[in-house]
């Protein structure tokens, strides 16, 4: 691999971070090159498809993005590889609480501004980050690769395949037509399908061939044109695709890039004392690294250990769609969107476990000195939709897994996969969304992850549900209490084996005969106000105002999960207002009885999650600060002004 620097430029204006001083900005692109006979390459699928160089090898580029302390001296010798979501970078909101709804502004930091609080650069890391996924775009100074095509007798594969597509939720419902993937190899409409359903679980009905049509290759619309699509719907599209790149190159590009700035003395790294690695990955990414993992990614071609430690946000038991042919790494699936594409498949956890299905025993960590530091984070919601419980517990639901000493589990009790500040409008979901944010345990748990790597300083035990305390339990026994505007769930998003993204099972086309069945997952245990009793339950639940769901339903489709997001439910503030209401749940007024005692309360709590060092005493701070600020507690101080 050989690596182009296009500029060098200061970092935040020159801004100082504590000792470590300033930084600078590196941009440029990555070449590389992957032999296809190779045995550490032998698992990318369809790279014996893609064409060669004069010297039989697979040629590819991918950008790259580096900030590094601009006095070599002063780094702390690690590298942090955030993989990119969607070509995006995040690590800005939810390690340094940069606070931009502008992604061309995230993706393309470069001021005093960008620096936040500071947190990995006042610890001397060398961020980096690089494109890996061919279907982004270059757009929003988003990063991207290029990856050669698939060929067969020299032409693009063409392969018949599904495409799903819902307006109302990830999508505005504003969009008029379907967007494909991939081009149709053909405009036949006699060749393709058009489908729809209301719910996930509901027979397909086919939309006559008279009632839609080809706009282009990558866009199918209804008829007449400008007919809208029906909010939260499922379209199904069956048609012949063409033009797959290989995608899985992104995990051997990863593996040979990270060994290459770390290693080799051509890279603009060299001479910097790198001793460590970490990756970290959000979501998408998140999967993306357990993905990387499961393919034995983490040794390179020398034999050496890539990544010392992982640390995986959000991807639940998932992997990612990305190491197929006709690969589609955008997609996610949740109980009502995407649900038939591949997501969570076996392995799931760390600790080996058998597959009921197979009857396979195997862990994600391979027993060997590729393991790395392994700590996974999940909020709520991916227990509700994507398996959470099987990093832990086993695939029947029957016991407690044991995790290898290398390996942390945590879940952030009343979280939903990303916090959202509290709108006027509901859009489709019925409850109000959750505004609790993971981030400050999170930076605890990034700090602990820096001592266990450089340090070997192992972080807290892990914080999930358990069948050992009666806190993981199957959906049909949960029980929530009553209070007003309050829709609760009524189902789960089973993690289903195995998955066809091609003729998924019931599919008018479905050629698929292999046996499949759900893998039993356990969600939370809540407590009498509807507050999940296990995991890192931070201030906002350890001393609540409110309930906070890793859930929520759509309102006009009450019986399926509103995709990932979460629920927040005030409580009452007096005692009278809850009677009068009829909310099961106590009161502020009968709670705390006035906001001093509350804030005391917080104050102690925050105490006792930084002695556990799940909060850093910097968001401690913040915390009772909040508390103090609280408007919460004005009608228990003057019932008859709050009542004006």
């Amino acid at each position: 691999m050989d690596i182009r620097i296009d500029s060098i430029e200061p970092f935040a204006e020159g801004r100082a971070f504590g000792k470590v001083g300033s930084y600078e900005r590196l941009k440029g692109v990555a070449h590389g090159q992957l032999d296809p006979q190779a045995a550490q390459n032998s698992s990318i699928v369809d790279l014996e498809k893609a064409p060669r160089n004069a010297q039989g090898l697979v040629d590819y580029e991918v950008d790259v993005d580096i900030l590094r302390p601009s006095d070599a001296a002063r780094g702390n010798g690690v590298l942090f590889y955030e993989v990119t979501n969607r070509g995006n970078k995040l690590l800005g909101r939810l390690l340094h609480g940069v606070q931009s709804p502008d992604m061309t502004d995230l993706n393309d930091p470069r001021t005093a501004a960008h620096g936040g609080n500071g947190f990995l650069f006042e610890r001397g890391a060398t961020i980096v980050w690089a494109g890996w996924d061919p279907t982004v775009g270059a757009r929003d100074a988003t990063m991207t690769v290029r990856f050669p095509l698939a060929l067969e007798n020299g032409q693009p594969m063409v392969r018949r395949m599904r495409e799903e597509f819902q307006v109302g939720k990830r999508i505005p419902d504003s969009f008029k037509s379907i967007a494909l993937t991939y081009p149709a190899a053909s405009l036949d409409k006699s060749k393709a399908r058009l489908m729809m359903r209301d719910h996930e679980g509901d027979p397909r009905v086919e939309i006559p061939r008279d009632a839609w049509e080809f706009v282009d290759p990558r866009h199918v619309r209804l008829l007449p044109a400008g007919r809208g699509l029906k909010a939260l719907t499922i379209y199904e599209f069956w048609y012949e695709a063409t033009n797959s790149c290989v995608t899985g190159i992104s995990f051997a590009m990863t593996r040979d890039l990270i060994s290459f700035l770390r290693n080799d003395a051509a890279s603009p790294l060299a001479k910097r004392g790198l001793k460590h690695t970490i990756a970290f990955g959000i979501s998408q990414s998140g999967r993306f690294l357990r993905h990387f993992v499961d393919l034995g990614m983490n040794r390179d071609l020398g034999g050496r250990r890539v990544f010392d430690g992982v640390f995986a946000h959000t991807g639940g038991a998932a992997k990612i769609f990305a190491n197929h042919s006709f690969a589609e790494p955008n997609r996610t699936a949740s109980q009502h969107h995407d649900r038939l594409y591949p997501d969570a498949w076996y392995p799931f956890s760390t600790a080996a476990t058998a597959d009921p299905f197979t009857g396979r025993n195997e862990a994600l960590a391979r027993g060997d000195d590729s393991d790395l530091k392994f700590i996974q984070t999940n909020t709520s919601a991916e227990y509700w939709n994507k398996g959470g419980s099987l990093l832990t517990i086993d695939a029947l639901g029957k016991a407690d897994l044991t995790l290898p000493d290398t390996s942390r589990v945590y879940m952030i009790a009343g979280t939903q996969h990303a916090s959202s500040p509290p709108a006027a409008e509901r859009g489709p979901i019925a409850n109000q969304g959750n505004p609790q944010s993971v981030a400050p345990a999170i930076r605890a748990l990034m700090e602990a992850m820096f001592g266990w790597v450089t340090d070997g300083v192992a972080p807290p035990p892990s914080r999930v549900p358990s069948l050992r305390d009666g806190t993981a339990v199957r959906f049909e026994a949960m029980r929530f209490p009553h209070a007003p505007d309050f829709a609760t769930p009524r189902c789960i998003n089973a993690i289903t084996t195995p998955v066809d993204w091609i003729d998924p099972p019931g599919s008018p086309d479905s050629k698929m005969t292999k046996p499949h069945g759900d893998y039993t997952v356990l969600v939370p245990a809540v407590d009498a106000d509807g507050n999940e009793t296990s995991g890192i339950r931070l201030p906002t639940v350890g001393v609540p105002l409110a309930t906070y769901t890793g859930w929520n339903v759509y309102r006009d489709l009450p019986d399926e999960l509103a995709d990932r997001d979460g629920s927040f439910i005030p409580f009452a503030v007096t005692k009278a207002e809850r009677q009068r209401s009829g909310d099961a749940r106590l009161s502020l007024e009968e709670r705390y009885g006035s906001l001093d005692d509350y804030v005391a309360q917080v104050r102690d709590y925050c105490d006792r999650l930084v002695a556990e060092r799940l909060l850093l005493s910097a968001d401690a701070k913040a915390y009772v600060d909040a508390a103090r600020a609280s408007r919460d507690f004005a009608a228990i101080a003057a019932p008859d002004a709050a009542a004006k």
